[in-house]
Formats: C-alpha cells, structure tokens, sequence
C-alpha cells in the first residue's frame, strides 16, 4: 500500500514540470491515504525524483520512514487535510499566471465558462499574514489563513485558492486530480489576465445563472456532462 501511494505522488509531482507548472523546485504535491500523507521532499531537483524518494508522514508530520526530509509546505498541506472533508490530494506551484494575481493580492472573477467548468465562483485571495504569523509557524498559518478563508465557502466547489504574496494551491480527490485542478487554474488565470488587459480594467463576472448552468450541468445532482461511468 505505502509503494502504490508514493508511486501515484509521485507520478502527480512528475505532472508538474509536464505542464509547465514549475521552475526548479517550486512546488509540491501529497496525497492523504487514511491517516498518512506522502509528500515530495524538500528541494529535491524534479530530474532526480524517484518513487522511493516520496516521503511519509503522519496527520502530525511525524515521518514514518528514515530517508530525505518532507516539503517544507508540509504543515500547510496537513491543515487543509485536517479541515476540508473530503480533500485527499493537494498541490502547490508558483505558476506564472496565478502566482501574479497573488501577488497583486486580487481573486480571480468568474469570467466565463472554463472558469465556470471547474470553479463554482471567483477564486479567493487570502488576506496577508501578519508579522507575528511570518515569524512563527509560518507554513502552518498560512493552511490557517486558507481555512479562514474558506469559511462560508466550498472548498470541493472552489477546489484553489490564491495565497497573498505567495501563489496558488488546488486541491481535490486525489493527487492527480490537484495537479489536474493546478493546470485549470493557471489557464483560468492566463484568461482573466488577457481579459483585464482588453477590457482595461476588472473583467466583468459572468452571469450567475450562466455559472449555475455550466458548473452545475457537470457537478450537480442532475449532471449530464460526459459519459455515464
């Protein structure tokens, strides 16, 4: 069971430089099997990742194998899987496009129907960290601040978030499904940036019962998009 977690973790992170999602080593992706998480190590190059370098941990972070140590985004991961029910794959980049709207702290509005295929509403900017939660325990307030900002939201409908200053983490039913949630994300991103651009401000929201007709006609109760499994 431990091998087939750490092969699909560590197929998911190998999507990440496949899409385009990343330079060097900035970003991550884990997976929550019951109470164990397999995370990629720590500033390990992409080109030298094995399956049996996928590190194991518990809901606590404590590893559960001698070997290399876990992403430093560890504390971050486990507080989303700690809060979101029903999240079981979660993965960080600093991708171009979503990475510059969190640097400019803004969400991304819901535009149009790509958007709307995925994303059940804009997507959320968290507020920044305070001095004192830059300080202390920084990877483990910044999960704190994604959850407080989810509050009121879904975060299986709104499957990302955008982290001030920082960039983007998606998250869904497994590894790959975040990774699969992250490469959305950026295009959606990509789009909302090149709308701003000709509309020469905010690019207006789409209408809501566009966004009911298209998210839902694919997540819904009643869904009909695609083909019966």
């Amino acid at each position: 069971m431990k091998d087939e977690l750490k092969r699909r973790v560590y197929e998911a992170n190998m999507l990440l430089p496949k899409y385009g999602l990343i330079t060097f080593t900035w970003g991550n992706v884990s997976e929550r099997e019951g109470d164990v998480v397999a995370i990629k190590p720590s500033g390990v190059e992409y080109g030298a990742l094995r399956p049996e370098d996928i590190v194991l941990v518990d809901m606590d972070g404590n590893t559960l194998e001698s070997g290399l140590k876990p992403s430093s985004d560890l504390e971050t991961h486990l507080e989303l899987y700690r809060n979101f029910e029903g999240v079981m794959g979660i993965t960080h980049t600093h991708s171009e496009w979503a990475t510059s709207w969190a640097q400019a702290g803004m969400d991304i509005p819901a535009a149009g129907t790509t958007h709307a295929d995925y994303i059940y509403g804009d997507v959320p900017c968290t507020r920044g960290l305070t001095p004192g939660e830059i300080r202390d325990a920084y990877e483990h307030n910044t999960g704190k601040v994604i959850v407080e900002t989810f509050a009121g939201l879904d975060p299986l409908a709104v499957p990302c978030v955008l982290v001030k200053n920082h960039g983007p983490f998606t998250w869904g039913t497994d590894a790959a499904e975040s990774v699969h949630n992250a490469v959305v994300l950026e295009q959606v991103a990509k789009m909302a940036f090149i709308g701003r651009a000709l509309q020469g401000g905010g690019p207006q929201r789409m209408p809501q019962n566009l966004l009911d007709k298209h998210y839902l006609r694919k997540h819904g109760k009643n869904a009909y998009y695609g083909q019966k499994k």
